[in-house]
């Protein structure tokens, strides 16, 4: 969906659902988890705990492979009190080096005051994404949350109408970032829109970015969407 936040009140209300016909609630924070959002985890923002939730990316920074499942003490309760039937694990679980690089990166984030950092760089993300790329008459959305910002592409800014698949625009997009000429990595998806249409990319800065550095990302993201469209109009 590309970095789409969830309205106030989803969360409470789909938790609601879930203990009320005896579902677990499972949240999915491998993308947006683990400070990313700003807080070390997204729904200590949404005013809900969940019974499960799976973590990773910024686990370990990306200095090694690692990701992991949190289970609350009433799953553990179950598991524990159960027949011990069920085998949960795997070959490499508790890999020492992963987790010692998954341990130092959390305590660089705590020792560096890094979620503030997401929190400050965040906002500031936002206002100099909108004040570039609002006005595109191809830029449909720029949402998002802390350090973890989608842009949405359209073919009409009116009525949302998104661009054909044929058209590979977000992976265009992409494609022209890379070029050593921009240098930089756009996150690119499509599907947006029903599964088969819309276009999207993602801004993911590191937590210890710096405004000059946001400056920078904004601008040359700036350049390579209008460098795209301005292909695509030409083509038409």
């Amino acid at each position: 969906m590309g970095a789409v936040p969830a309205v106030p009140g989803y969360f409470p209300a789909m938790k609601a659902v879930c203990e009320k016909h005896g579902a677990l609630f499972i949240l999915d924070e491998v993308m947006c988890g683990m400070g990313r959002c700003g807080a070390l985890h997204a729904w200590e923002q949404e005013d809900v705990v969940p019974d499960l939730q799976t973590i990773g990316k910024a686990l370990g920074g990306g200095y090694a492979p690692v990701s992991g499942v949190l289970i609350g003490e009433n799953i553990v309760q179950a598991l524990d009190k159960g027949t011990g039937v069920f085998r949960h694990g795997h070959t490499y679980q508790g890999h020492p080096v992963s987790c010692a690089a998954a341990l130092a990166v959390q305590k660089v984030i705590e020792e560096q005051n890094l979620l503030e950092n997401v929190r400050n760089m965040g906002a500031y993300l936002e206002g100099r994404l909108r004040s570039r790329l609002e006005a595109h008459p191809n830029v449909g959305d720029i949402r998002g949350k802390g350090l973890f910002w989608g842009i949405e592409f359209v073919k009409d800014k009116a009525t949302k109408e998104p661009f054909s698949p044929l058209v590979n625009v977000a992976f265009q997009i992409q494609e022209t970032g890379l070029d050593p000429m921009y240098g930089i990595s756009l996150y690119a998806a499509s599907g947006t829109v029903e599964g088969t249409q819309g276009d999207h990319v993602i801004l993911a800065p590191p937590y210890n970015v710096t405004k000059e550095e946001i400056d920078i990302i904004v601008q040359i993201s700036g350049k390579v969407i209008e460098r795209v469209f301005a292909n695509i109009t030409t083509a038409r």
